[in-house]
Parts: C-alpha cells; sequence; structure tokens
C-alpha cells in the first residue's frame, strides 16, 4: 500500500500570500505553487484544496519517504513547533518549483521561435511574390 505525504505551507511573500502544496506519493514529490490575493482565511483555503485535482504540479522528483518510527509527544510537538516556525518553501519545494519554471520557459521558446520561423518564411515567400511580379512587366 502506498502512502501518500501532503502539506500545505501558507505564508507572506511581499505582496502577495502564497501556499505551497507538497506532495509525496509512490516515491515522487511534487509541488504546486499557490498564490492568494490577500491574507486567505480557513474557509478559502479548505475550498481550494478541494479542487488539488486541478492545480499545475511541478514534474516528479524522486523523493526519500520518511521512515515509520513512534515518536515520543513532546518530540512531536517540538517538530510542529519547528514546522510552524520554518519560514517560507524549503529547497526541495524550490528545486521542483525552478525545474517547472525551466520547462515552461523551454516550451515557451520553442513555440516562439516556431511563430518567428514561420513568419520569417511568410515574409520571404510574400517578397519573393513581389519580385516575379516587378519582373512580370505591365
Amino acid at each position: 500500500m502506498s502512502m501518500v505525504y501532503a502539506r500545505l505551507t501558507v505564508f507572506f511573500e511581499e505582496p502577495f500570500w502564497v501556499g505551497l502544496y507538497e506532495r509525496e506519493e509512490g516515491g515522487a514529490y511534487t509541488v504546486c505553487k499557490l498564490v492568494f490575493g490577500a491574507e486567505p482565511r480557513d474557509c478559502e483555503v479548505g475550498q481550494l484544496l478541494q479542487g488539488w485535482r486541478s492545480f499545475r504540479f511541478s514534474p516528479p522528483v524522486a523523493a526519500q519517504l520518511p521512515e515509520e518510527r513512534e515518536v515520543s509527544p513532546k518530540r512531536r510537538q517540538r517538530e510542529i513547533h519547528r514546522e510552524l516556525e520554518r519560514a517560507g518553501a524549503g529547497t526541495k519545494a524550490q528545486q521542483a518549483l525552478a525545474l517547472a519554471r525551466g520547462l515552461g520557459k523551454e516550451a515557451r521558446c520553442k513555440k516562439s521561435r516556431a511563430e518567428r520561423e514561420t513568419e520569417e518564411k511568410r515574409r520571404f515567400a510574400l517578397r519573393q511574390a513581389k519580385r516575379k511580379e516587378k519582373h512580370k512587366g505591365h
């Protein structure tokens, strides 16, 4: 049976509130960055998370699943406080988001290059047609 770990971190990144939704499933780590306008209320976050399947996640990155072990209640409470005090995104999430941005940039570059080449071909054909028309005479 595969375990799924999901974590939502909401923090303020000037000038917007940002949510970082991280998922680890079957050894694959994916992350999605959600931008809120004003500070989101709990009910808004809950409604947003109901439609998590429509989020644009980063490509999966290999993840190390945490080991299952008994943790004392005091240690668990300390870990919770550490997580709450942690500011913003972790490096793993930053790397996954950077990978997603890089892939999006590559796709945009390919698309714009193809559009530019087709436009250049169209202009060349138009110039050739004009030259032929000039050489035809009256």
